[in-house]
Parts: C-alpha cells; sequence; structure tokens
C-alpha cells in the first residue's frame, strides 16, 4: 500500500513539473528557433564538383540543376571576390544564371515553425564589384570567355516540408546591389507548419530574360517568434539603417485607406477601380483596386473561368490578353484579364495551373519555341509576383505546333498566337 501511495506521489509530482516547465515555456518572452551554421562557417572552397558541401545546408542544385556547380564558400579570391566577411571568417555566395539555373541551400529546422504564426529574422548581404566565371545560354552554349555576374538579384526564403520544398515564400529581398555589408530585417506570417527554410537567390522579377547576377550571404540569424500585428504583412526586407524595418504589406495587397473614409459616387467608384499591373515605377500600377466595383457592375472578361464549371484537363484561352510586337512585353490594358486569373486562383488555393504559350506558323520553330515559352513565363511572373505559390503556376512554350484555326488568314493566324490556362490539378 505504501509503495502504491509513494508511486502516485511520483506520478504527481512528475505532472506539477510538466505543467509547470510548459507554463514557463508559454509565458516566455520569446520562442527562438535555431538556425545551424547561420554564419556559413566553413573551410573556404570553390562551389565546383569537388568542393564538398557546406556545414550544416543541403545544396538543392543537386536535385535541381545537377548539371551545375555548387555554391562557393568565401574568401579566399575566388572569381576576383576580395569582400571580407561580415562576421566570423567565412561567407557563403550564390549566383543565378542566364541559363534559368541558380543556387539555393535549405536545412531542417532544430524546431518547425507553427502554423499561423509570425517570426523574424535577419541576415546580412551584399554584391562584390567582381564575381567572374563562365556562363553559358539557354541553349548550353558556353561563352568564349569569362563574365562578371554582378547583375543584381534578389534574395527568397522559403518553408517547406522537406530538403528544399518550397511551399511558402516567407520574405524576399529587394534587388541587392551594393558592395558594403547591410543587415536585411524580415517579418513573416507562416501559412502552416515548416519543418525546412530554404535560402534561395533569384532574379528580380517579372524578369523577360534570365541573366547573371551573384549574391554574398552571411550572418542568418536565429528566428524569433514575435506577435502577429493586427494587420496582414509579408517579408519585404529593408536594411536596418533604413527606418522601416517592421513589416510591409506587399504591393499586390495594399490598400489606400483615405478611399474608404470618402463617400464617392458610382461613377466615381468605377474610375477609381483600375485594375493593378506587376510593380513597376508607375504609382497608379503598383497597388491593386483603391474601390472595388461591385461584381456586377462589371462582366467578367474570362466567364468560363469558373470554379462550378471548370474542370482538370481544361484549358481557357485568356482573351483580352496583349503583347507587344515580336516581345515578351505585356500591354498595360491587358491587366484586367490578369487579374481575373491571379482572384480565382488566389480564392482557390487547390487548383495548379499550366500556362501555355502559342504562335502562328510564320517565324521559324525556333523563334516561335522561344517567343511562346518567354510570353508564357511573363504571365506566370505576374501571377507568382503577385503572391501565387510557384509550385501551382507552371508554363510552357508549345511554338507553333498547336493552331486552333488555320494559318491561311490574318483573321487565323491571330486566333493561333494566343496564352492558354489549363487546368492541371483540383481538388474534386
Amino acid at each position: 500500500m505504501m509503495r502504491r501511495v509513494t508511486n502516485l506521489y511520483i506520478v504527481k509530482s512528475m505532472f506539477i513539473g510538466l505543467f509547470f516547465f510548459l507554463g514557463l515555456s508559454l509565458n516566455g518572452q520569446e520562442e527562438i528557433i535555431e538556425i545551424k551554421n547561420g554564419s556559413f562557417e566553413d573551410v573556404p572552397h570553390r562551389g565546383d564538383f569537388l568542393g564538398g558541401g557546406i556545414i550544416s545546408w543541403y545544396d538543392c542544385g543537386k536535385v535541381d540543376f545537377p548539371n551545375e556547380t555548387p555554391p562557393d564558400i568565401h574568401p579566399k579570391d575566388f572569381w576576383e571576390n576580395t569582400t571580407p566577411p561580415s562576421d566570423g571568417k567565412t561567407y557563403l555566395g550564390m549566383v543565378a544564371r542566364r541559363n534559368e539555373t541558380y543556387e539555393s541551400v535549405s536545412q531542417r529546422l532544430t524546431t518547425p515553425l507553427r502554423g499561423g504564426s509570425c517570426y523574424s529574422l535577419s541576415i546580412d548581404l551584399c554584391q562584390s564589384p567582381r564575381y567572374v566565371s563562365a556562363s553559358r545560354d539557354l541553349n548550353g552554349k558556353m561563352d568564349s570567355g569569362k563574365t562578371n555576374f554582378t547583375k543584381p538579384i534578389v534574395l527568397r526564403l522559403w518553408g517547406g516540408s522537406g530538403y528544399c520544398d518550397q511551399r511558402q515564400l516567407l520574405a524576399e529581398s529587394t534587388p541587392i546591389s551594393h558592395s558594403d555589408w547591410k543587415t536585411y530585417a524580415f517579418n513573416f506570417k507562416t501559412s502552416k507548419e515548416f519543418r525546412h527554410i530554404t535560402v534561395e537567390a533569384f532574379y528580380k522579377t517579372p524578369v523577360l530574360l534570365p541573366y547573371n547576377g551573384h549574391l554574398l550571404i552571411d550572418n542568418l540569424s536565429d528566428i524569433t517568434m514575435i506577435d502577429c500585428p493586427d494587420e496582414e504583412f509579408a517579408g519585404i526586407a529593408y536594411p536596418e539603417k533604413q527606418e522601416v524595418i517592421a513589416a510591409v504589406i506587399p504591393p499586390h495587397k495594399r490598400t489606400s485607406k483615405k478611399p474608404k473614409k470618402t463617400k464617392t459616387t458610382k461613377k466615381e467608384e468605377s474610375k477609381s477601380s483600375t485594375v493593378a499591373s506587376v510593380s513597376g515605377p508607375k504609382p497608379s500600377k503598383a497597388s491593386p483596386t483603391v474601390t472595388k466595383a461591385k461584381p456586377s457592375a462589371k462582366k467578367r472578361i474570362l466567364a468560363e473561368l469558373d470554379r462550378k464549371s471548370i474542370k482538370k484537363g481544361q484549358t481557357i484561352n485568356i482573351e483580352k490578353l496583349f503583347f507587344q510586337a515580336d516581345t515578351s512585353a505585356i500591354n498595360d490594358d491587358s491587366y484586367p484579364v490578369l487579374e481575373e486569373v491571379y482572384g480565382f486562383l488566389n480564392e482557390n488555393r487547390d487548383v495548379i495551373v499550366e500556362i501555355g504559350g502559342h504562335t502562328n506558323n510564320i517565324p521559324d520553330h525556333a523563334y516561335c519555341d522561344k517567343l511562346s515559352m518567354q510570353r508564357a513565363r511573363e504571365v506566370a511572373n505576374f501571377l507568382v509576383n503577385k503572391g501565387i505559390p510557384l509550385d501551382r503556376v507552371k508554363y510552357k512554350g508549345y511554338g507553333k505546333r498547336k493552331p486552333l484555326v488555320s494559318n491561311k488568314t490574318a483573321m487565323g493566324r491571330k486566333r493561333n498566337q494566343r496564352v492558354e490556362i489549363k487546368i492541371l490539378s483540383m481538388d474534386s
């Protein structure tokens, strides 16, 4: 009997201790998730096939681009880069290439990021005046000489459920062009639980053609949980020396508060509902509708793009989508229909689509393949830049292989030169 009482006492004490520990954890000031080797400390080595990996980090290029070399650990005058470290003895150098390949590294977190929670972290970034290496084009042809990879590119941080998995774009820097180290602070909110984080060098989007650029990365901090603000925010970073380092609403989700306080007529509402374009130098097209008109007030362009009527495998022509002649530059009057596509994908998170580009039969196959791919990619870039995850938007150029009608007439050639949405996947 005495032994039984003693055992019950021990169990009770354990439970009290457990609840006491949990109480301390929940009431603590901060929850910190460790980043292993955030300063990228390692033996300096070039990112070649014999250079080995990076301590605590997995090279995503092994899977994504197996024919390309891994990232570099500096400094040791590799690629004519002589930039000293920001923290510790070494740092990471990553590139984006004009053959549509780019570098990224990933690691499993010691503690997962909780879904629906807000976090902050910081990282030091810069670019070297010299980063000279070999380069090849989209067809795999090597340049005759060396290329200086100095065009500005951005840093992206991804959350995922496995190594190199890109489930949610947590944060993205501005294009990095400064040669002195600057600390960038990111705030972000997770959509679900993530056990892995990926650090990626990527192009400034939207981009017509990929290009050669590089980033130097050092002193990635641990991840700290923070209180979520009342307003939604995303990880767009600014150097700490600037006043704005807190949460910043991405361009496609910004709305002006002033119009909401001002009574407007129906005519004024119609005029103010200008559809947003890709972020650019024109302020009037950098943000979405200031005052949204009621759905019944404006006829939809893509009536077919309706959840109730679409099905897997269906292809829908994107009407009212126009490009400048012989380029992939989207005309300004095309953004209303692109906003419709974005709105549909944003509301239907289970839908995965392919953006397919098509041309008429006048140019040769090589030209048609390239132009159709570039136009499809430009539309995909618009959607991704607005916030649709990369894994939900595929793109492909079909050239002149799939005409809708005969190319014998001008009207037929015009119909065949198009961009389509194909529904690849959706929940029933």
